[in-house]
């Protein structure tokens, strides 16, 4: 079966596309690096000869509003498109758990109109909704910090390893489709003020993390709703403390 990877050389796409080889498939990982745009659909046509399955995990570059709404309107018409006159048979995406309560935010606004396209066209489709990556911890202590501190809102967060999204849409993409969502999030619900803080810690970084209710994710407010999944929701099976010391392990 060939299996076109949209993204495929970013964190998910990789892991994916390794995934799926290695369990036999023909795998085509596509991207502007392979000569597969989406955006100006050079090479697209091309990239989905004979393809029955393409997994759509590729990002906007640019999260301001009005470029990442071009983004993934663009790109997924584009790729809806070409889908249809291929004869794909299931087109998969990667959206966010909790994208419906976050829509003050112009990327959620984004993800819902590429979700909203995807349900509108006729090929037949799953979009999973994953949690927060742990490797954007880091990054999500950036986004608060001032100085020394991180200031930070003390939501409930379930984030997932990178690895098991991956797992999950390894074995979405050689399912049947379902025709509507399946969310995917870790093992584990913590506080996202304490789980900057045990990896500030365990990295030796010494920014105190300041619990604050008015900070904002992603420039929304949220609660302990806001990120987490429905109770149906598949889970990962690494936990955040395993796999940031393995990380840290590595990087030593």
């Amino acid at each position: 079966m060939k299996i076109v990877v949209i993204g495929g050389s970013g964190l998910i796409g990789s892991k994916l596309v390794n995934k799926l080889r290695r369990s036999g498939h023909e795998v085509l990982a596509a991207s502007p690096k392979s000569g597969v745009n989406t955006l100006t659909r050079e090479g697209l046509a091309e990239a989905l000869a004979g393809a029955e399955v393409v997994v759509d995990v590729a990002n906007s570059p640019s999260f301001e509003d009005k470029a990442v709404l071009e983004f993934f309107e663009t790109s997924g018409r584009n790729l809806l498109a070409a889908e249809a006159a291929a004869g794909v048979r299931h087109h998969i995406a990667l959206s966010v758990v909790g994208t419906e309560r976050l829509l003050e935010s112009g990327y959620f606004r984004a993800k819902m109109a590429q979700e909203n396209l995807i349900k509108a066209s006729a090929i037949p489709y799953t979009i999973v909704r994953a949690t927060q990556f742990f490797e954007f911890v880091g990054w999500l202590a950036q986004s608060g910090t001032v100085g020394q501190t991180v200031r930070l809102p003390p939501a409930l967060f379930q984030p997932i390893s990178s690895d098991d999204v991956a797992a999950v849409l390894a074995d979405v993409a050689v399912a049947a489709p379902v025709n509507g969502m399946i969310e995917v999030a870790g093992p584990e619900a913590v506080r996202l003020t304490d789980l900057v803080a045990d990896f500030l810690k365990t990295t030796g970084d010494t920014r105190q993390v300041i619990p604050d209710v008015l900070a904002r994710y992603s420039d929304v407010e949220i609660n302990d709703r806001s990120l987490t999944p429905d109770a149906n929701a598949r889970l990962g099976q690494t936990r955040f403390k395993d796999w940031l010391s393995r990380s840290s392990a590595r990087a030593a």
